[in-house]
């Protein structure tokens, strides 16, 4: 099987995650991949082999060390890579179909839904190559089970060519990244890796070490519901009131706004009548500082009203979510980044460092020890139905991981 079979396959399955579920997985219908899944990495030849009431699989790829060397010299070094898939766009029934020798013009995924170039310029960087997209009424699904092929196919080709050295390889498979929470039941001790890398990047030659600190704001407003024809000095709409709330973050710190390192507030959600209202942020800033800025400020909002119509008429709950991993890659293991460097330049991929506008779980894993990394997994426009993946890309991916293994054998700390 090569690896647009297996992407291929890997799409058949709704893995769709959910953002109100209690349940870990957020949903069973992961759980229905992550079997298929562990089945066909033990039919690949992996070893130990698990996979936890949770979901999560965990696997080896054993050494091949010789010359003198032992599997205890080298370092142990894992990938990951998240089988669900967005809460935003469906999931399921998933149509993909291969658009070869891309022309560089639009693309017709369904009457009425076009691909375009200049609506999507990043499609300019792919002429030539083959293209993997939608129907144009699900997501593709590439997030990240583009990941997932890649590293599977990775470790078929380190079997099938065992002249190639190596040291023990781990890899880990896990749900609800989508939701934030593929990180919070990761094992990092039974993982046993020294660092990993996340296979959840977007175009060809991606490298982040930098993300969003993030966090959630919810925030209730009390409102005080008479009957409008006799509201005069005792209504108090919430409604009004959360658009007020709203007014009061800046316009220009929106994600619609901000770009690069620029953080940002973002409404992700409002629910309200007269008697109540609810809305809830997410706040995202590189800089720690004014990340910790941005959270006081949402709190001082929400204080400034209640002083304006009553204590209690507001409240706003502040929830971190995960940190920036360059505080744990830099100074310290800036190697795991400079083996990644040398493996893309070795397989002809020019690197593009950059930060992530986003979160990845490698995130919150170099935040529970073990150091992590996001490189590229070639899919570009998650979360909808303009998603592709370049054949060529995913192929590239799969060779940065291979000798990323390959040259961790010769890595000499």
């Amino acid at each position: 099987m090569n690896i647009t079979e297996r992407f291929l396959n890997y799409t058949k399955f709704d893995t769709q995650s959910a953002e109100d579920s209690q349940t870990v997985p957020s949903t069973s219908k992961q759980l229905i991949f992550a079997n298929y899944l562990k089945e066909e990495l033990e039919h690949e030849g992996l070893k130990d082999v698990e996979m936890d009431d949770k979901g999560y699989i965990y696997a080896t790829l054993p050494a091949n060390l010789a010359d003198g060397k032992t599997a205890k010299s080298v370092p142990v070094i894992g990938f990951i890579s998240h089988y669900d898939t967005s809460p935003d766009c469906s999931g399921a029934d998933i149509k993909p179909r291969i658009v070869s020798h891309y022309d560089g013009q639009d693309i017709l995924l369904s009457e009425g839904i076009v691909l375009s170039p200049q609506k999507f310029p990043e499609l300019k960087g792919h002429v030539g190559e083959d293209l993997i997209v939608t129907d144009g009424h699900t997501l593709l699904g590439a997030d990240d089970k583009a990941g997932i092929a890649e590293i599977v196919q990775a470790m078929v080709w380190l079997q099938e060519h065992p002249e190639v050295e190596h040291g023990t390889i781990r890899v880990a498979f896990n749900p609800d990244e989508e939701i934030g929470m593929g990180a919070h039941h990761f094992d990092v001790e039974r993982f046993g890796c020294q660092w990993a890398y996340t296979m959840d990047g977007g175009d060809v030659g991606e490298l982040e070490y930098e993300n969003f600190n993030a966090a959630s704001a919810k925030i209730s407003i009390k409102g005080v519901s008479v009957h409008p024809g006799y509201a005069k000095d005792k209504m108090v709409n919430a409604s009004v009131l959360a658009a007020e709330f709203a007014m009061m973050l800046p316009a220009d710190e929106r994600p619609e706004t901000t770009e690069g390192y620029k953080g940002f507030y973002h409404l992700t959600g409002m629910q309200t009548n007269t008697e109540s209202g609810k809305l809830s942020y997410i706040i995202r800033d590189h800089d720690r500082q004014k990340f910790e800025e941005r959270k006081r400020f949402i709190l001082a909002c929400a204080e400034k009203m209640n002083q304006k119509y009553g204590e209690g008429t507001v409240t706003a709950i502040v929830s971190d979510q995960y940190y920036n991993m360059k505080e744990k890659i830099e100074p310290d293991n800036m190697h795991v980044i400079d083996l990644v460097l040398r493996a893309m330049q070795e397989v002809g991929v020019a690197p593009k460092v950059r930060p992530i506008r986003g979160g990845t779980d490698g995130a919150q894993l170099s935040f529970k020890g073990l150091p992590c990394p996001n490189i590229f997994a070639g899919g570009i426009n998650f979360h909808g139905p303009f998603e592709f993946v370049p054949i060529q890309s995913m192929e590239k991916a799969m060779q940065v991981v291979v000798k990323i293994c390959q040259l961790t054998a010769c890595y000499n700390d």
